[in-house]
């Protein structure tokens, strides 16, 4: 069993990780890829467009999937295409994943990444569930791994529920500043956030489906 806390921002953590020369060829080549892509969006936006859909469509099935919240995928085109309303507690996740794609596809360069932003966006997440979201866990939430037979054991601890509100607050200073500095490669930098966010684990549930949205905006905002 394993207790994670979140670190990738204190003590020089990221200033003292190798960097290798696949992944620094790798970082390179993402560089490029992207000022082809916005040569590409230039002389052709509507097939840019059309992949977007696409991309929606298998983002949302595959990242509601990954949870294990399913649905069969012309039931997962109506959703994301507005064609329908959600029939049980799985389509209704399904929409509301949709519902914050949606945002982020949007307007990504006018969210400015805080807790409170963090909170509503996973308040958008459930807001066809019931009970909702857009809280912090109340109770510890321990990462479970289920065996073949039948057994169970503790995976992981996330950090305890007690100590999320204040651990969201130290993760979004400390990731804002360091971003602000422009002393750390965006490509590195996004990935510490998500893994300090997972560590933590702020939500009773959604916290994986969470993590992409916010894996995307960041992306979105870096340029990608």
């Amino acid at each position: 069993m394993i207790q994670l806390v979140p670190k990738s921002f204190e003590n020089g953590v990221l200033d003292r990780q190798p960097i290798n020369q696949g992944l620094l060829q790798s970082v390179r080549l993402v560089g490029e890829y992207r000022g082809k892509q916005a040569l590409f969006k230039q002389q052709s936006p509507q097939v840019l467009e059309a992949l977007r859909e696409n991309a929606v469509i298998q983002s949302t099935e595959s990242s509601n999937r990954i949870e294990g919240v399913v649905a069969p995928l012309e039931r997962i085109r109506e959703l994301v295409a507005h064609r329908t309303t959600p029939a049980n507690r799985s389509e209704q996740e399904i929409a509301g994943y949709r519902e914050v794609l949606s945002t982020i596809h949007s307007h990504p360069e006018d969210i400015r990444l805080t807790p409170h932003v963090v909170l509503q966006l996973h308040r958008d997440l459930f807001q066809f569930a019931p009970g909702g979201g857009g809280h912090w866990k109340s109770t510890d939430n321990d990462i479970m791994e289920r065996r073949p037979d039948g057994t169970s054991v503790v995976r992981f601890k996330p950090l305890p529920a007690h100590l999320t509100a204040d651990a969201m607050e130290r993760l979004h200073t400390e990731f804002s500043a360091t971003l602000d500095a422009g002393t750390v490669e965006p490509l590195l930098l996004i990935p510490a956030y998500v893994l300090d966010f997972l560590c933590i684990h702020p939500f009773a549930d959604g916290n994986g489906r969470m993590a992409r949205l916010l894996s995307l905006l960041l992306l979105y905002q870096a340029g990608y």
